[in-house]
C-alpha cells in the first residue's frame, strides 16, 4: 500500500464516526457482501456468533480457518496471551482485517490489542445482529471501531503509562517530526484525513504520507496502531 495511491477505504482510521457515542459507527452502501470468517476458543461462542451472522445478507460467511476472509471476527472472553499471539499471527500472515468480540477488556489490554493491529472492539453484551453487521462493515471500509468508554480508558491508561513509567526512566526518547506529531495528535483527537489536512493546510496525500512514513519506521500494520504505539512512548 503506497501512500500517494491509497485512498480512505484502505486507511484503516480511528474518528469520530467510527467511536460509539450512543449510535453506531456510519456506513457507506455496499453491493457485495463482506467475507468473513468466526473464531473462538469456545465452539459454542462461535455458534452463536455464527448464527446471528448467517441470516444478514451484508456478510458472507466463510469456515474458520479461511484465510481469504477480509475481516475476522475473533470470540474470546478477554485479551489474554492466547488471544495476542493470535493477533500477531493474523497481523503477520494476512491482510485481514480483525474484530474482536470479547465479555471483558481493560485499558491495558486495549493498548496491547491495538498494538497487535486489530480494527475493532466491541463488547459481547453489545453485539447485537445489527451493531455486529455495523462495525464488521466500517471496519471492511477501513475504519477502526472502539466503544467511546474504551477510548476514555486508554487514554487515561496512556497518561498513567507516561507519568508513572516512561517519563521517571527517561524512555521518551524516540524523536518524530513536529509534523508527524500534529498528524498523529490530530488523529488521536478522532479527525479522519480530510479534517487533519484542513486544520494543518496539508493536502490529503501529504498526511498519508506522514502517516505511512510513521507506520514504515516503527514497522505498525495501521493507524490504530499507529496512534496506540504513539501514546504508549508519549509522543503525544
Amino acid at each position: 500500500m503506497t501512500a500517494a495511491a491509497a485512498t480512505d477505504a484502505e486507511w484503516p482510521q480511528l474518528h469520530s464516526a467510527s467511536v460509539t457515542h450512543g449510535r453506531g459507527p456510519s456506513i457507506a452502501p455496499r453491493t457485495e457482501p463482506i467475507s468473513v470468517c468466526v473464531r473462538a476458543a469456545d465452539p459454542l461462542s462461535r455458534a452463536g456468533v455464527v448464527a446471528q451472522l448467517r441470516p444478514r445478507p451484508e456478510v458472507q460467511l466463510l469456515g474458520d480457518q479461511d484465510s481469504d476472509a477480509r475481516v475476522l471476527v475473533l470470540v474470546a472472553d478477554s485479551v489474554d496471551d492466547d488471544v495476542q499471539v493470535q493477533l500477531r499471527h493474523i497481523q503477520r500472515t494476512s491482510r485481514t482485517r480483525t474484530v474482536l468480540i470479547a465479555t471483558e477488556i481493560d485499558a491495558q489490554h486495549l493498548m496491547s490489542a491495538a498494538e497487535c493491529g486489530i480494527a475493532g472492539i466491541i463488547r459481547r453484551a453489545d453485539a447485537t445482529p445489527g451493531q455486529l453487521v455495523n462495525v464488521i462493515n466500517s471496519v471492511a471500509l477501513g475504519d477502526g471501531h472502539l466503544p467511546g468508554d474504551l477510548l476514555a480508558q486508554l487514554l487515561s491508561e496512556v497518561g498513567r503509562v507516561q507519568r508513572e513509567v516512561l517519563g521517571p526512566r527517561g524512555l521518551n526518547t524516540i524523536q518524530i517530526s513536529p509534523r508527524e506529531q500534529e498528524v498523529l495528535r490530530l488523529l488521536a483527537e478522532g479527525r479522519d484525513t480530510a479534517e487533519i489536512a484542513k486544520a494543518l493546510s496539508f493536502s490529503g496525500r501529504t498526511v498519508k504520507s506522514v502517516l505511512q512514513k510513521f507506520m514504515d519506521r516503527y514497522q505498525l500494520p495501521n493507524r490504530t496502531a499507529a496512534v496506540a504505539y504513539a501514546m504508549r512512548q508519549g509522543l503525544i
